[in-house]
């Protein structure tokens, strides 16, 4: 049997996932108080082409870093990346280190920030 492939990784992640698009969340950047924000890019990237607010940790970090950032399981965390991969393949691993209230903004960064405006 061949191994999956990112795609299907990625569309099997989606399945299980809280997804949301720009207006979202911009809603829940701009309304909900205690909302985690991480930028799960590399720090160039982050560095180019900040959303305010967020955090960055990076997705190869992101299991040694987040109780830094969120010591709670309950926390609402929205995960966003360049274009939403990397941010669904993090859902995936904070679901199973127990996180329960997480969700990836699935679209582009530059979306995200004209939301934003």
């Amino acid at each position: 049997m061949p191994p999956v492939t990112i795609m299907e990784l990625l569309e099997k992640c989606k399945e299980k996932t809280a997804l949301c698009d720009a207006r979202e969340a911009a809603h829940r950047i701009k309304n909900d108080g205690d909302l985690v924000l991480i930028d799960v890019r590399e720090p160039g990237e982050f560095e180019e082409n900040p959303v305010p607010g967020a955090v960055n940790i990076p997705r190869g970090f992101l299991e040694f870093k987040i109780c830094e950032t969120c010591p709670e399981d309950h926390a609402p965390i929205l995960l966003h990346c360049r274009t939403g991969g990397r941010a669904v393949l993090a859902a995936k691993t904070l679901a199973e280190m127990g996180y329960r209230n997480v969700a990836a903004y699935q679209g582009t960064v530059d979306e995200l920030l004209a939301a934003l405006e």
